[in-house]
């Protein structure tokens, strides 16, 4: 029965055993390789006491031999088996026994759970020609979904050897499962009704203190059994196989994990009348029991390939609701969302199926939030970076929009990884209006409280200003309405045309502010020697991207000397400054004027002899000549 070359590789076996009984140790234990999976490992040792009642093979041995012979959805998978100097291992798949999870179970999951046991035992009678002998709670295991699983075979036997047999295990079976009446000849004319009779206990004893819930048909059901099933005559207890079409397993919510089971065996028309009614069935059923009981068959590969399945139930399935009291037609909140469904679908993204990864990832964004950081970044991402190496364009295409979805979750820098620097500039006029809207409206301000000062203080309205003077009043308001045309000027966003911008002569440039720094002018055409400067950083900008062709995902590259961001239009920026004033002292006497002309960089309004004095107002050309300078 196996050897040591046989053993699993990278297996790790938990000390501590979550079942003892009188055949072996239960213990769970996890296999490393491609991804962790967790198993249940079955230890035992060689007993002379065994093998005196059970002969050779062990209990264990038989139970090994018999589950990798005896394959079906409803029987303990086998996963390996083999020896280790006096001891014996029995892997299968991760379970727990019946027993320790009971409790927890609702009547809906139990009666799924007997309708699996059913299921099994119908197999083994009307395919296998054999009979199980010790159908009770010990026998039974539970898998991580919920599933129940018929095990304990070691006590299995065709149908020819039950009279001896019975005879030799008698004491190692549940006692009170045999009939009193088994070892008569008319028990034994009648194979399938040793198991009948065992099952009849094993429902009884479980609904015993269980309420009907949603399942209807559960009084009559409890009456069945005990006077069907469990009838002292064997000839009169019916066959499983017509057990399982009792009321109460042929119920809605039976038929459809009866359907969703049995779906390979299905027509594609019975598919698409069963698909396209399916959601409305499901929300009338508590959503975690359908999650939890329901779950694993609704991301079926089956399912996911169904055409109608894609159309009229994926999106529904797929998508959690925005809320608990969400009424968008989604089947399952994000909380029972995350703790069924999720699993589920991280297992599924290991799979490397074209068809399959294709209807993840078109949902994908749905449901990409109800991930945990972690998960996303050990687990989702990995697999969908070996995506974007696949030679199929639909599914590269399709991995990047899901990457685009990962990266307000990670980040760019998880997602993409290399080093990456600010390549990109915001020119939108906008953006750089509310940039510096705070200095222009002080700049404004002064300008203005400056210009009506100036207005003020000086009103020469009847003659023209001195040579190298202009009026104030036409000065501020060329400024002003030159400012707000140059906020509401449309810069272009790309390269090219800011170059042409900044040789147009319509459009203001730096060396108007460095006019203005000096005396106020009209003349807004910026020098050459401006726009060459600019266009030379312009280029140098240009010069340090990459080559588009050589942009990797994982390997993209971005440049050292790009350390800040650089703003092209700077130097087109108008800069005004305040105004350069004539100030003029009043004469003293007349014959011995001086007046003192002093450039002012800041307006004096509190002193009394500020501009022209009114004096002057007659001012005529033989005075002229007696100014000083």
């Amino acid at each position: 029965m196996g050897n040591e070359k046989s053993a699993l590789s990278g297996l790790e076996i938990d000390e501590k055993p979550i079942e003892v009984t009188d055949f072996w140790a239960h213990h769970t234990a996890h296999v490393s390789g491609h991804s962790t999976q967790t198993i249940s490992v079955y230890v035992s040792e060689p007993s002379l006491h065994y093998t005196a009642n059970f002969g050779n093979p062990s209990p264990l041995e038989k139970a090994a031999k018999n589950l990798m012979l005896y394959r079906h959805p409803c029987i303990l998978k086998y996963v390996s088996s083999w020896s280790k100097g006096n001891k014996f291992f029995l892997a299968t798949e991760q379970v727990k026994p019946l027993i320790q999870s009971i409790e927890t179970q609702n009547t809906l999951q139990i009666c799924m759970g007997l309708y699996s046991i059913l299921r099994a035992l119908v197999f083994l009678h009307e395919k296998a020609f054999v009979s199980h002998n010790n159908i009770c709670e010990s026998s039974i295991y539970v898998t991580p979904e919920g599933y129940w699983k018929l095990g304990g075979l070691e006590c299995l036997c065709k149908f020819k050897e039950l009279t001896s047999y019975l005879k030799r295990i008698r004491n190692y079976r549940y006692e009170k499962a045999i009939s009193s009446v088994e070892d008569t000849a008319i028990a034994l004319t009648s194979f399938t009704s040793i198991d009948a009779y065992a099952f009849g206990i094993l429902a009884e004893n479980i609904l015993k203190l269980k309420d009907p819930d949603y399942v209807p048909s559960f009084l009559e059901f409890k009456q069945f059994c005990k006077e069907n099933l469990q009838n002292p005559d064997p000839t009169l207890r019916s066959e499983l196989s017509h057990v399982l079409q009792h009321p109460f397993f042929t119920h809605d919510f039976m038929r459809i994990y009866a359907f969703l089971d049995e779906l390979p065996l299905k027509s594609n028309q019975e598919k698409e009348i069963f698909f396209g009614t399916l959601i409305t069935q499901l929300r009338t059923f508590p959503e975690n029991i359908v999650a939890e009981q329901l779950g694993r068959l609704l991301l079926s590969r089956m399912v996911l390939l169904d055409t109608t399945a894609q159309e009229q139930l994926l999106p529904f399935i797929l998508k959690p609701k925005e809320n608990d009291n969400g009424t968008n037609g989604n089947l399952f909140t994000i909380s029972t969302f995350k703790v069924y469904l999720v699993p589920k679908l991280l297992q599924m993204f290991c799979i490397r199926d074209v068809s399959i990864r294709l209807v993840l990832l078109l949902h994908f964004n749905s449901f990409v939030h109800t991930f945990q950081e972690s998960e996303l970044k050990s687990q989702v991402l990995p697999e969908l970076l070996v995506g974007i190496k696949d030679t199929n364009d639909h599914l590269v295409s399709a991995t990047l929009k899901a990457l685009s979805d990962i990266v307000p979750i990670l980040g760019a820098a998880t997602v993409i990884g290399g080093r990456r620097g600010k390549l990109f500039t915001d020119g939108r006029p906008n953006k750089l209006k509310e940039k510096k809207k705070t200095d222009q409206n002080t700049n404004t301000v002064q300008f203005t409280i400056s210009t009506n000062i100036i207005d003020k203080a000086i009103n020469l309205p009847e003659r023209p200003s001195p040579d190298g003077g202009e009026d104030k009043k036409e000065i501020g308001t060329s400024i002003i309405e030159e400012e707000y045309t140059w906020s509401d000027w449309d810069m272009q966003e790309t390269g090219d045309t800011n170059l042409q911008n900044l040789k147009s002569p319509d459009k203001p440039s730096q060396s108007q502010s460095d006019d203005i720094s000096t005396s106020i002018t009209t003349d807004s055409v910026p020098s050459t020697d401006k726009i060459k400067s600019i266009e030379s950083r312009f280029t140098k900008k240009l010069a340090v991207l990459s080559d588009i062709s050589e942009l990797d995902i994982k390997n993209s590259k971005s440049s050292n000397t790009l350390k800040e961001e650089y703003d092209f239009f700077t130097d087109m920026e108008p800069v005004i400054k305040k105004t350069q004033v004539l100030h003029v002292q009043q004469p003293q006497t007349l014959s011995n004027s001086v007046f003192d002309i002093k450039t002012q960089v800041g307006l004096e309004t509190s002193e009394e002899n500020n501009g022209w004095d009114e004096d002057l107002s007659d001012w005529g050309t033989e005075d002229a000549h007696e100014v000083k300078t």
